[in-house]
């Protein structure tokens, strides 16, 4: 599978879902980058993919082991499904939907202080910051 170059590209949005799952997408992206060497200043395993790891109780370094192997996004996201231990798809949903309409307020502290530097930094002025989420979309481009 060709990874992207995330020096030039951008990964996808942490709505964008991969086996149901919001944020798992967007990881895919950037362990493919990590494998290929074109991660540029993103992370793969970072706080944010580990929400997703920890949700699902899959191992960052198995998934980055199958990505490795060249699996397209059909059989990453049959990997997930088959080894996620979260196998209620209300609990997806709930999680998913939590995860979309998280707010900064409602975030731990450590990361609230985080981005209290970042978003002025990194976010246009003219740009309003509704939801975590949208700190990416924002920085990114998408809105």
């Amino acid at each position: 599978m060709k990874s992207l170059d995330l020096n030039t590209e951008f990964p996808r949005s942490p709505r964008e879902v991969l086996a149901g799952y919001v944020i798992a997408a967007r990881a895919l992206d950037k362990c493919r980058a990590v494998v290929a060497g074109t991660q540029g200043e993103y992370h793969f395993s970072c706080p944010l993919d580990n929400i997703f790891f920890d949700f699902t109780g899959i191992s960052s370094d198995e998934f980055k082991e199958l990505v490795a192997s060249g699996a397209d996004d059909e059989a990453v996201a049959k990997w997930i499904v088959e080894n996620s231990k979260v196998k209620e798809q209300r609990e997806v949903i709930r999680w998913n939907n939590d995860l979309r309409d998280k707010r900064i307020s409602e975030m731990p502290i450590e990361l609230q202080e985080f981005l209290e530097t970042y978003i002025p930094q990194f976010i246009p002025a003219d740009k309003m910051v509704y939801r975590w989420f949208d700190v990416y979309d924002i920085e990114e481009g998408r809105i």
